[in-house]
């Protein structure tokens, strides 16, 4: 398929059985609902068993769901890998288990730029250069305000320590967003490969995952990503515009558009990934 029709194609899926996608919106408000209140009751509950109890109930709720959630998402990527126009029916067991599959393969694949961001920081001295930044400027607030020290001889003790922080953290910051850039996009066909085989092993073997992206096109995937990504903005701002002084039916829309989208990225990679599935 050429973009142009995978572009129609995904848009229009959910949309395709609105009782699954009412289904599909309510677990995602579910999921957020959750999360929001098990951070609300730690942020301001008071600190005690109680409340740190409730809480943990709460995000533990919402993680089970996005193990659910994330299921779902194998299930889209397969329809549209089979070219199947039935929106995927909701097995909360199986969905459970695939997401399950799903959430491990996204935690090992963010391993490895974790380590090496954390990697680039210790040979930049990121955390190190931070420290010194800390105590600098404790001691020279201790000269301004106790000691009379000018307010200049503090911002010039400060400021080689704070450049060397400053050019530290944004090597550091680069070089992270340049591979989680990277593994974000293997992650995907990770996805595509999990939903494609049901295999964890195959969906772990980030090697295969890389060719994939050049069987299919590294033009062709890119413009998808793109397209999609300048479709959802463009929506997004008409709406922002649209609806500046009824922000309350902004959020409502907000709350429908999301859950939308993801259905309609997952039913694109799908159908990409069908070209050399």
């Amino acid at each position: 398929m050429n973009i142009k029709e995978i572009i129609k194609d995904a848009f229009l899926f959910p949309s395709k059985n609105t009782g699954r996608f009412a289904i599909y919106l309510l677990l995602s408000v579910l999921m957020e609902g959750f999360v929001l209140g098990g951070i609300f009751t730690y942020a301001f509950g008071i600190i005690d068993a109680e409340n740190y109890l409730t809480g943990g109930i709460y995000l533990i709720i919402s993680m089970l769901i996005g193990f659910i959630i994330s299921g779902y998402h194998i299930k889209v990527i397969k329809s549209g890998i089979e070219h199947d126009n039935n929106v995927p029916v909701f097995e909360l067991y199986e969905d459970f288990m695939t997401g399950f599959d799903n959430v491990l393969v996204l935690i090992l694949y963010f391993i490895i730029p974790a380590l090496i961001v954390i990697l680039v920081g210790v040979g930049t001295n990121l955390f190190g250069n931070a420290m010194e930044v800390v105590e600098e400027f404790i001691l020279q607030i201790f000269n301004v305000y106790i000691m009379g020290d000018s307010i200049d001889i503090a911002v010039n003790a400060i400021s080689p320590i704070l450049t060397n922080f400053l050019n530290s953290l944004a090597i550091t910051i680069t070089v992270a967003l340049v591979v989680f850039l990277i593994f974000s996009i293997l992650y995907l066909m990770a996805e595509a490969r999990l939903a494609n085989t049901g295999s964890l092993r195959e969906a772990l073997n980030i090697f295969e995952a890389a060719k994939d992206i050049t069987r299919i096109g590294v033009g062709k995937f890119v413009l998808l990503l793109l397209a999609i990504v300048v479709i959802i903005a463009i929506i997004e701002l008409i709406l922002i515009i649209a609806l500046t002084f009824y922000p309350f039916l902004l959020s409502v829309l907000y709350i429908i558009l999301t859950p939308y989208m993801a259905l309609v990225s997952q039913r694109a990679l799908g159908l990409l990934y069908s070209d050399i599935a």
